[in-house]
């Protein structure tokens, strides 16, 4: 194994979207939402220890959830686990982790992923990231993993690529053309009919030196912050310093800061039964379906004259639906959510509004 290859898991959502199971202190990378008997963070941190040590993963997330880390990740060293004190998007997440591994090793090769990921075919996802480490260790990219979509999805991103350009070692690699965020309907369609568009599964990869010189050209101000720590990290006064600079630093994601300008960005075409787990309608794609198209969770769930819905119970709650279709539901710890499917990207918002009419004990 490659003592160069490091990872940076991102984990420090509050995952809104699967809210009520998901909630601030309690989100749903440490919820063994699948039911396979690992919380997501921990099936992400056993994926990537097969392509680096377990030495070189760091895991990066918000200071009130390090314990949880901690527990359920106890391989790990204390110093492994990069405490934010606040939420800044993916761009500073990121900044903070390369100035870290930088005064480790400035020769590392990175893995980037967020923590809640579905991953159905874990030896071909095995297989991609090694050839994507490979092709990066070699080349001066901004490397993404591109999904094939197998259907004209508008929760995710998509990323387009240059049919004319290529990789000699892997076919699979070529330039990225444009990103687009989470288009309408009919411009998905299209994006899945014309062939030379993909998924954007917001994984990536890249030699350590490469995303800090892009951060340098397009996020100055972001990598001047972090810089500035050069000799504090893995002391300390690392934790200071990280409150002060985060009190100043900006909300970015990695995408708009650096990825959408930067014209040194590959995609990696590949198809491992991918989800980003972001909202139910995207559990619901992975989960098993009655004749109904019905997606159960609990085991004393009647379902009447109802189709395509997903349904997440406790096994000692007695739960009755009649007439429903395309709908999602969802009780835990008291709190029901009905919703229809297709109005999912409201759950945001009601959240929010529970949070301002009932409490934060809510959310």
């Amino acid at each position: 194994m490659n003592k160069n290859n490091y990872c940076i898991i991102m984990a420090g959502g509050i995952g809104a979207r699967f809210w009520p199971m998901s909630r601030q202190n309690h989100p749903k990378q440490f919820i063994d939402i699948l039911g396979t008997g690992e919380t997501l963070i921990q099936s992400t941190f056993n994926r990537f220890r097969k392509v680096c040590p377990a030495e070189n993963v760091f895991i990066v997330t918000n200071e009130i959830y390090k314990r949880q880390v901690l527990e359920q990740l106890p391989e790990l060293q204390d110093s492994q686990v990069l405490c934010e004190p606040s939420r800044r998007n993916t761009a500073p997440c990121i900044a903070y982790a390369n100035a870290r591994i930088f005064e480790l090793n400035p020769e590392a090769n990175v893995v980037v992923a967020p923590s809640d990921h579905i991953i159905l075919k874990e030896e071909v996802f095995t297989e991609v990231i090694t050839a994507a480490l490979e092709a990066s260790e070699k080349n001066p990219w901004l490397l993404t993993l591109g999904i094939q979509p197998s259907r004209p999805d508008t929760g995710y991103g998509y990323i387009q690529f240059d049919e004319s350009t290529g990789y000699a070692a892997d076919s699979r690699i070529k330039k990225v053309k444009t990103f687009t965020e989470k288009p309408q309907l009919e411009m998905a369609k299209q994006f899945l009919s014309s062939g030379d568009f993909l998924w954007n599964s917001g994984i990536f990869i890249w030699k350590l030196r490469t995303i800090m010189t892009a951060f340098d050209r397009h996020l100055p101000e972001v990598s001047q912050l972090f810089k500035a720590g050069s000799g504090l990290y893995n002391t300390p006064g690392e934790a200071a310093f990280i409150q002060q600079t985060y009190s100043v630093c900006k909300s970015i994601s990695i995408d708009y800061g650096v990825m959408e300008k930067a014209d040194n960005v590959y995609v990696l075409s590949s198809d491992f039964g991918w989800s980003d787990l972001g909202t139910w309608g995207s559990l619901y794609e992975t989960r098993r379906k009655d004749q109904y198209q019905n997606a159960v969770v609990g085991q004393n769930v009647l379902m009447y004259s109802s189709n395509n819905c997903i349904v997440n119970m406790p096994k000692d709650k007695l739960v009755v639906l009649q007439g429903l279709d395309d709908y999602i539901v969802v009780e835990d710890d008291g709190i029901l959510l009905v919703c229809r499917k297709s109005d999912e990207q409201q759950i945001r918002q009601f959240v929010n509004d529970v949070m301002i009419e009932k409490g934060e004990k809510f959310v």
